[in-house]
């Protein structure tokens, strides 16, 4: 007898990865592949809409002929968050590159926005800042600089969206042009109180209302995948920004649990519950999933360059050979020897915020070797997760318990040590550290009935491993200090470059 599953799709910065969940847990399907990275001018990062979708339709259909016995009922999808594509409606094409969610190119913007004095406005209805990282400035950027655009947009010629909504147009056949709240969540131009487009963010940015798609709920009705891409008709029935997915696949339904994922970048998420709680301390308050996929709440916050900074020494400074040679590479040192590396390649994210940042390593010595340089890349990962844990847990009042992780890099067990070393709390890391797409295919499985409750979805992925703090309170506070030291120095290069000293 087949067995009832989901297909999950997370389309992510580097590639796009295919999951065929079963209603059991396990894996009957997967499939990878990478696709290209533009870097036209410094600073901007640019992927090519179509070839995303090429590659992710490829990699489905890979998943789902392996996953023979698998009665697949539903789809869900994930996605990297703020990159934006816009596209005829008609014929599906992109007008312009997908402008990336680590692009810089509108640092110009922003500045001149919060000179204006609308950053404060910004953060109350949307709980955002006034950063490159987010859709907006990006769809306003195009609108500008192709006059053609914004006369087609207005006319409602062309569409807006971040990677989902680009995907389910696709694998609709342009029969639905939708998102989810926690992807809307992450444009400047959502209403987070009111769940809806907000006239005053699309007015500011000068972004029409024509171009924008439907809000469902993250388990709702995205339309049908047609079965000229996949094979066969199957409804899409969930749809989430990645980090919010992996909240919802590690369970963190409720106010007070938290989650990270170590992916090309860090980002960790604190459920707040029904209520947004506003951030004093330069985290953002985001969109998030109850247990049943309806509209929550979370503060975030994103340490943009974590498993990068890896992938950089990988490729750019051929360090190592693959990334998993970073755990042996750091376990072999009792210490960084004095090296710090803040890797801001595409500025800071939480809680410093700057975007004229760029990457630092601070120590060196004659003694330095590659393995203190890949050492001190793991360690900027934990160090930036316990700063943005600090400002979490100064907003929302509640000490953290217990951290949840996942992604490519929580399979390190050197730095997951590291980390709950670092945070003075355990870490715990589940079975399948897919969670980004486990959530997707949780949220998908309980619209089309493949899991009859949250309880059981969750009860379906089976125990992890959990990692213990070993370390003095005094040992952390002088680890910590070399960070915040080594970041300062950052921050006060990028600021001095900025006023031209």
């Amino acid at each position: 007898m087949a067995t009832p599953a989901v297909l999950a799709i997370d389309q992510g910065t580097t590639g796009s990865t295919c999951l065929v969940v079963a209603d059991d847990g396990r894996i009957l399907g997967q499939a990878y592949s990478e696709f290209t990275q533009h870097f036209p001018h410094p600073g901007w990062v640019e992927h090519d809409a179509l070839e995303i979708w090429e590659v992710t339709c490829r990699v489905a259909r890979q998943a789902l002929a392996a996953a023979r016995d698998a009665d697949v009922r539903g789809v869900g999808i994930t996605n990297q968050r703020e990159t934006v594509v816009l596209w005829n409606r008609e014929t599906l094409q992109p007008v312009h590159r997908a402008i990336v969610w680590q692009d810089r190119r509108t640092t110009p913007l922003c500045r001149s926005l919060r000179d204006a004095g609308h950053e404060e406005e910004v953060r109350r209805r949307t709980g955002l800042v006034l950063d490159p990282y987010f859709s907006g400035t990006k769809v306003a950027w195009l609108l500008e600089h192709d006059p053609t655009l914004r006369d087609r947009a207005e006319s409602g010629e062309l569409a807006m969206g971040t990677i989902d909504s680009w995907l389910i147009a696709r694998l609709t056949g342009g029969a639905m042009h939708a998102t989810d709240p926690t992807n809307a969540s992450r444009t400047l131009l959502f209403g987070l109180r009111e769940a809806a487009w907000d006239d005053w963010a699309l007015d500011l940015l000068g972004v029409p209302r024509a171009l924008l798609p439907d809000v469902v709920p993250s388990a709702g009705d995205f339309g049908v995948a047609l079965g000229e891409h996949l094979g066969v008709d199957v409804p899409i029935g969930g749809v989430a920004g990645d980090q919010q997915a992996a909240l919802y696949g590690q369970g963190c339904w409720t106010a007070g649990l938290a989650k990270n994922t170590y992916g090309t970048g860090a980002f960790l998420l604190l459920h707040t519950g029904a209520e947004p709680v506003r951030s004093e301390h330069g985290l953002l308050t985001t969109a998030a999933c109850d247990a049943h996929g309806k509209l929550a709440y979370a503060l975030e916050g994103s340490v943009f360059i974590a498993g990068a900074a890896i992938q950089w020494l990988r490729d750019g400074l051929g360090l190592l050979e693959s990334a998993a040679d970073s755990e042996a590479m750091a376990r072999a040192l009792p210490d960084p020897g004095g090296v710090a590396f803040v890797p801001a390649f595409v500025g800071l994210g939480a809680p410093h915020w700057e975007p004229e940042a760029r990457g630092a390593i601070f120590g060196l010595t004659r003694g330095t070797t590659r393995a203190h340089l890949v050492r001190a890349a793991l360690e900027a990962m934990a160090y930036g997760t316990a700063e943005v844990l600090e400002a979490m847990e100064a907003d929302s009042g509640v000490a953290t318990s217990e951290l949840r992780v996942d992604g490519g890099a929580a399979m390190n067990d050197w730095l997951m040590g590291f980390q709950a070393d670092v945070i003075g709390v355990p870490v715990r890391r589940p079975r399948i550290v897919e969670t980004t797409a486990l959530g997707a295919a949780g949220l998908a499985g309980l619209t089309v009935g493949v899991w009859a409750s949250p309880e059981d979805f969750r009860a379906a992925q089976g125990e992890g491993r959990r990692f213990e703090p070993t370390s003095s309170s005094e040992l952390r506070e002088d680890m910590m200090s070399h960070w915040r030291r080594a970041v300062r120095a950052t921050v006060g290069w990028a600021r001095d470059t900025a006023a031209g000293a």
